[in-house]
């Protein structure tokens, strides 16, 4: 029998969590949390407002990874979101998974209030009631894995996402992840260069990968970003969204490291 992937660990602790989370706050009293969870804030109009002249960067607020462990010590949710937004991030992601990324679902709550940026909840989405969570802790977005769902989860998740008002961004990593993809209705794909079964991460994957993205679609990079050369680098192959965590989140000052990635923006005469 073969030694089970780190996707393969996430989603099999995950159901058990929905299933304790589910027990605790039944279907109905979440819809209610929901209901009067703030107004959602646009996510995609963000990206893409930015992106015109610009970046449009999703920031993230990640304390640790499964494959680096812990990135930063000093970690205050609303101070970073704070940093961010100074430095010229269009939205913000904040990781939600606590077993491998020590993160929690109040740091978003908390991450969304200190700011006026529309928020992704990061995390490993399976259930459509863990969209109606996010919605209740104050999610704008949510991540859509087609790695590790079936067309018709997917399907069901963004169904969810939209019945709530909340954008999704459906993340693919090859070109049949990518074929699935193009079946959904959001605009949004991120291509994360990050191979979630061996956290290996590569830009290739983007190079690759963006040249067949519909052009109806709004292309997001995401993971090994860590240089403004990255992100012109990326941008001649046509994304202009860019999710950033780690580079970031070790800066000494985040505000400023946000704004030095976005200071200089490839334009459009030079794609």
């Amino acid at each position: 029998m073969s030694t089970p992937t780190i996707l393969e660990k996430i989603k099999a602790y995950k159901l058990d969590e929905i299933a304790a989370t589910k027990a605790e706050t039944p279907i109905e009293a979440m819809e209610d949390l929901a209901r009067a969870a703030p107004a959602v804030r646009p996510f995609k109009d963000a990206l893409l407002q930015a992106s015109i002249n610009g970046y449009g960067l999703i920031a993230e607020i990640k304390k640790a990874s499964p494959s680096k462990g812990l990135i930063r010590a000093d970690f205050d949710p609303e101070a970073l979101a704070r940093a961010y937004e100074d430095g010229g991030a269009a939205c913000l992601s904040v990781l939600t998974d606590t077993p491998s990324f020590q993160g929690a679902k109040e740091f978003l709550t908390l991450a969304r209030a200190a700011c006026n940026l529309p928020v992704l909840r990061k995390d490993f989405m399976y259930d459509p009631y863990q969209v109606i969570e996010a919605r209740s802790l104050g999610a704008d977005c949510i991540l859509i894995i087609m790695a590790s769902l079936t067309d018709g989860e997917a399907a069901v998740l963004e169904q969810t996402a939209e019945t709530w008002g909340m954008d999704a961004i459906i993340e693919v990593h090859n070109a049949d992840e990518l074929k699935r993809a193009e079946a959904l209705k959001s605009q949004l794909i991120g291509i994360n260069n990050r191979d979630l079964n061996t956290f290996e991460t590569s830009l290739d994957t983007s190079r690759t990968l963006a040249r067949y993205v519909p052009e109806d679609r709004i292309i997001i990079c995401e993971s090994g970003l860590e240089t403004p050369q990255d992100l012109a680098d990326i941008a001649r192959y046509g994304a202009r969204c860019f999710l950033i965590g780690e580079t970031l989140m070790r800066a000494d000052d985040v505000a400023s490291a946000t704004r030095n990635m976005l200071a200089s923006p490839l334009t459009a005469g030079g794609m």
